[in-house]
Order: C-alpha cells, then structure tokens, then sequence
C-alpha cells in the first residue's frame, strides 16, 4: 500500500544508511530509548540521519504502521529494520551490531 507518508519514510530509508526514527535528535533527544540508542550509534561512529517523530504527527504514526512495530525509536540499515531500543541495545552488548553494521557495507568512524 502506497501513501504520501509511506513514501516520504521510504524515500528516508532509501536516501540513508542508517536511518533513526527517534523522539527528538540525536543532539537532544527527548525521550530515554531514543537517546539509548543514538548513544550506542554514536559510540560505535555511525554517522546516522535521524528523524524527529515528534515534529509530524504523521510520520509518528506512519512509522509504526510502515514497519509494524508499535514502538519508537526504530532503526533502520541499508533499508532494513533493525528493531527498536531493547534490540539495538541486546546487539550493541553481544557484539552483534557492529558486525551487523560491518556486513552491510556501514562505515564507522574511529572512535578517538
């Protein structure tokens, strides 16, 4: 199914690596799991193109019905969904997602 705010959210995963779909920005998020997770991106130097749910009430509900997922923040890699905090943070803490990041072609910054 194909609607305006579909399309603009696929034409935002489409245009970015990695993509997150947060309350706030990764500057100032405003709530607690989108700052875990812009945390963890940060920290392993992903340059990550965020979008602030909370300025368009239309993409906050979008969002949850494009990827059937009821929670934000989600996260998006080379077009694929992620999940949200409770995921990244389980993938952040095993290892997982820097190898996930790795295999998809993401580059990540050296930490300094």
């Amino acid at each position: 199914m194909s609607t305006p705010v579909f399309d603009a959210i696929q034409s935002t995963i489409d245009g970015n690596d990695v993509v997150l779909f947060m309350k706030g920005t990764q500057n100032f998020p405003q709530c607690g799991f989108s700052a875990t997770v812009a945390k963890i991106l940060q920290h392993v130097g992903v340059d990550f193109h965020d979008v602030n749910v909370l300025a368009d009430a239309e993409i906050r509900q979008g969002i949850k019905d494009f990827s059937q997922w009821p929670t934000i923040p989600q996260l998006y890699v080379k077009g694929e969904f992620v999940g949200g905090c409770d995921i990244v943070r389980e993938m952040f803490e095993t290892g997982e997602l820097k190898a996930f990041l790795a295999e998809k072609g993401v580059k990540l910054e050296q930490a300094a």
